[in-house]
């Protein structure tokens, strides 16, 4: 049995459990967001996610994105997906360490040697289940549960296990040079470029309830979620340091800069100071800063935070001007924070704080800056082509969308047969 490094590994199984809880906590907020008749019907969409999710990560999903690498030429595609080597979790057991690096070169990729990979697959698996259920708020109120299952599968196959592989299990994005220390590009801009597909898909709401119906929902998904985001940041250090630590107070600063923000800026422009603004501003600095957090200094999570605050506000605004349903937000505070982060990365980006990071364009390094800007580019592109494709299909094979009549009588009741207050009934 290796000597594990038994600090560094409870801190992962600490940080596997923080980002675990995200996906209850997205569950309460997103159902704090949504009319009385739909509560259930978005929550399970977020809790199913737990179960399925892990099921396909078990059979081919981890296979799919750790295995094999594109240096070495071991991997599928070119450097898109991985190879099925360890399916089934096979190969893997209580005595395979986390360190992977390629046979050529031995350029480390991945993991610690001191963690199990068995540590590192469950904290993997984690962003794995939070992913798409981001997406589930963009089309709110209008998805059928059996079209939806059908999409996560299919989602999960062809876009979140090829972008994990691409950008963390030594694809092509990984060996170009990108950086993405958390998930600006793996989780957040992705699922928000494909939140925006799905909502020019399937349309707007035949009936537009009477929107959020629980603000205490909110907040304690709020809660939750800002929680959690400390194990998803620093725990993507896969170490206890001082990137770690960075990444904690990064994680902190930016939320809490975005949401002042925020909060201000609907102050300004709302004439209130919303609390639903200030929790949707936090949300926003989490997901921005996601990319950079063990990346840049404390200055720079400042600055990206209150960045944060105000382009996902504007662009929230500019999805109410053009009419597009994204009923909870999911492309402007997701999808465009996402993509930020990313591009502010190459601008902040200093190895003076992560030696395994890269100087930004504020240091010298214009190259990195652009590959930044080209990765966020081809992700969208990919994501959201990918996702309308998939929506297409699926609907020749089941109803995407409710009709008027579904949507009048509520998800909950016509999906589910449940309430979650009796006076739904």
């Amino acid at each position: 049995m290796p000597n594990w490094d038994t600090g560094n590994t409870g801190f992962m199984l600490l940080a596997t459990s923080l980002v675990m809880l995200m996906t209850p906590g997205l569950a309460f907020f997103y159902g704090g967001l949504v009319g009385r008749k739909n509560v259930l019907a978005i929550m399970i969409q977020s809790f199913v996610s737990m179960g399925w999710t892990t099921v396909m990560w078990y059979l081919f999903g981890f296979s799919m994105c750790f295995s094999g690498n594109c240096v070495d030429g071991t991997d599928l595609l070119g450097g898109i997906v991985g190879n099925f080597n360890w399916v089934f979790m096979s190969g893997i057991d209580l005595n395979t360490s986390s360190a992977v690096s390629t046979a050529a070169g031995n350029i480390p990729i991945y993991g610690n040697a001191g963690i199990p990979m068995i540590v590192f697959a469950a904290y993997q698996m984690m962003f794995a289940i939070i992913t798409p259920a981001l997406i589930t708020g963009a089309f709110a109120n209008r998805v059928k549960f059996a079209a939806y299952l059908i999409f996560l599968t299919l989602w999960l196959l062809l876009v979140y296990f090829p972008f994990v592989h691409m950008m963390w299990g030594g694809g092509i994005l990984w060996n170009w040079g990108v950086k993405d220390f958390a998930g600006g590009i793996v989780v957040h801009n992705i699922a928000g470029m494909a939140a925006l597909a799905s909502v020019l898909y399937v349309g707007k709401r035949k009936i537009v309830d009477q929107g959020l119906h629980s603000i205490p929902l909110i907040a304690l998904g709020t809660g939750l979620l800002w929680f959690g985001w400390y194990g998803f940041n620093a725990g993507s250090e896969f170490a206890v340091d001082s990137v770690t630590a960075n990444a904690f107070l990064n994680t902190d600063l930016a939320a809490s800069f975005a949401a002042v923000v925020w909060i201000l800026l609907a102050w300004w422009i709302e004439k209130k100071p919303k609390f639903v603004g200030l929790l949707t501003g936090a949300v926003a600095g989490l997901a921005t800063i996601t990319p950079a957090a063990g990346y840049v200094t404390t200055t720079s999570a400042v600055i990206i935070g209150i960045l944060a605050g105000l382009v996902c506000y504007f662009a929230v605004a500019l999805k109410n001007k053009l009419g597009w349903d994204d009923a909870l937000d999911v492309w402007g505070v997701h999808g465009v924070g996402g993509m930020i982060g990313i591009i502010l990365l190459g601008v902040f980006g200093t190895v003076a704080v992560n030696a395994n990071g890269s100087n930004g364009l504020l240091y010298g390094d214009s190259g990195f800056f652009v590959k930044q800007i080209l990765a966020v580019v081809i992700s969208s592109i990919y994501a959201f082509g990918f996702t309308w494709v998939m929506l297409w299909i699926i609907d020749r094979i089941t109803p995407v969308k409710l009709t008027r009549a579904e949507e009048e009588i509520g998800l909950d009741e016509i999906l589910h047969g449940e309430h979650a207050y009796t006076d739904a009934m």
